[in-house]
């Protein structure tokens, strides 16, 4: 057995049943007791993350802590995970993500609520906070090994998996797709031949990422603030022009997505025949696209600059909607509509990972010369990846801090960045199926420790938001009642 083969087995063995019903189980029991927040109080929760709340205290404004959380989150889940998804588990894989991001939003917000109730604030004014102080603090000390457990992880998932392999991976195949779709030149390194454009590629990122990394959470969330928004806005406007130009072909997509959810084999001729792959692959790749459940955006929430838990949860939550809700189905759609999903090379070859999204805005544009929907797709998966570096940067250091202690903290946390930034840079010379084998893994072993705490904390969020909501409704009220005597 190969050493990929291995750790396809360990991927499917982490990402097993029990992984998967935890993670719908904890955001199903959340929604019904939150009384479906995520439905009722998004408006609200979009109308906070423009609207910094007064005299708060933190470290970057409510917006600037989504947009770390964002850039963390938007990256290659958004363009390569649906496609590997969809690829592996059939159109109803999409089904099964956008199912997972609706109770996911529910999960989100309890980890951005818990994140700011239990933050603490160290000898030099800097916040820390996130799951494993929510676990120390919120279950007690003895379930600091709990604490611990996930804090090992994070480090793991940001140093070898989500936060800087898969993101660079994603980024030099786009980029050797781009300037040398037939790879006319290689070198041969240590016996394997590799792309130069794609090695070019990588070190170019790696050292803009140096360069920002080594600026710390506040360089980190002026480079998020500009970068997300901007290019979320390209990619969604993208697929939007896409949909459009095709809308003749939504009804049938749909139509797929949903008979794929519950009978693959009725879509894919039977060469996905278990319902359990669909949502085994949706659940996945969604959760490493939006990433709730993982505990990894409550460390980014706990720098707000706010004093109310419940109002930076449901800034939090718009995390998910926006990224896995809007982006993913935007980009599923865009793949089962041009059928890129079963789409083949010259070679025969079934195309997988970029190429597969790469073909469906080649063919979803098909006014646009090939050129240009290949440049617009590098742009914004370089991008997307690009912060994704940068946000799980922060998100691992935080959890290096915590397990670290006071001893020596500035030097562990300075090799670390040079650690963090030789991962960027080895990306390019490992295969893509090893890196997402080790993303998933490290995921999921993060993913355990946090959801047993959501759900042992699940009557905490419950009453902080019952007091959220009656405050907030006195307040608004009481600001009515002023503007009225004001008229009169």
């Amino acid at each position: 057995m190969s050493f990929d083969e291995i750790l396809a087995k360990i991927s499917e063995f982490v990402w097993g049943l029990p992984l998967i019903i935890l993670i719908m189980a904890v955001g199903i029991l959340l929604t019904v007791r939150l009384k479906l927040l995520q439905i009722i109080k998004l408006p609200k929760a979009f109308r906070f993350m423009f609207k910094d709340e007064e005299d708060g205290k933190g470290e970057v404004s409510s917006f600037g802590a989504l947009c770390v959380a964002l850039s963390a989150t938007i990256g290659t889940g958004n363009i390569v995970g649906v496609a590997t998804a969809i690829a592996a588990g059939g159109p109803g894989a999409l089904f099964w993500m956008i199912v997972a991001a609706f109770f996911g939003m529910a999960t989100k917000y309890a980890e951005g609520l818990l994140a700011v109730k239990y933050r603490t604030v160290d000898e030099n004014g800097h916040i820390l906070g996130g799951p494993f102080y929510y676990i120390e603090k919120g279950l007690g000390k003895k379930f600091r090994w709990l604490a611990k457990l996930f804090a090992i992880f994070g480090v793991l998932a940001g140093l070898l998996g989500i936060g800087t392999i898969t993101q660079c991976n994603g980024i030099t195949d786009v980029v050797q797709s781009f300037f040398d779709p037939e790879k006319t030149s290689m070198i041969n390194l240590f016996g394997t031949d590799y792309s130069v454009a794609a090695l070019i590629g990588g070190a170019v990122v790696t050292v803009f990422a140096a360069l920002v990394i080594i600026g710390g959470i506040k360089r980190i969330t002026k480079v998020s603030e500009f970068v997300v928004p901007f290019m979320a806005i390209i990619y969604v406007v993208t697929c939007l022009t896409l949909l459009i130009s095709n809308i003749e072909h939504i009804p049938a997509a749909f139509a797929t997505i949903f008979e794929g959810a519950f009978n693959p084999a009725a879509v894919t001729g039977g060469a996905i025949g278990s319902m359990i792959v669909a949502m085994q692959k949706g659940v996945a790749r969604g959760i490493f696209s939006n990433e709730s459940g993982l505990g990894s955006a409550p460390i980014a929430a706990a720098a707000a600059k706010t004093n109310e838990p419940a109002r930076q949860g449901l800034v939090s939550m718009t995390g998910t909607f926006i990224d896995t809700i809007v982006i993913c189905t935007m980009t599923g759609l865009s793949i089962v509509i041009t059928g890129a999903w079963q789409a083949t090379d010259a070679a025969g070859k079934v195309l997988e990972g970029v190429n597969v999204t790469a073909y469906a805005f080649d063919h979803g544009l098909w006014f646009l010369p090939e050129s240009v929907t290949s440049f617009i797709l590098m742009m914004c998966l370089a991008f997307f990846a690009f912060t994704t570096i940068l946000g799980w940067n922060y998100y691992s250091e935080r959890c290096l801090e915590y397990l670290w202690g006071n001893r020596k903290k500035e030097l562990a946390l300075k090799i670390f960045k040079f650690l963090y930034i030789a991962a960027i840079f080895s990306a390019p010379y490992l295969t893509a199926s090893a890196v997402w084998s080790i993303a998933d893994i490290c995921n999921g072993l993060m993913a355990f420790p946090n959801l047993a705490a959501l759900f042992l904390l699940s009557g905490v969020v419950v009453k902080e938001t019952r007091d959220f909501i009656a405050r907030d409704k006195f307040n608004t009220k009481r600001e009515k009642l002023k503007k009225a005597e004001s008229k009169n």
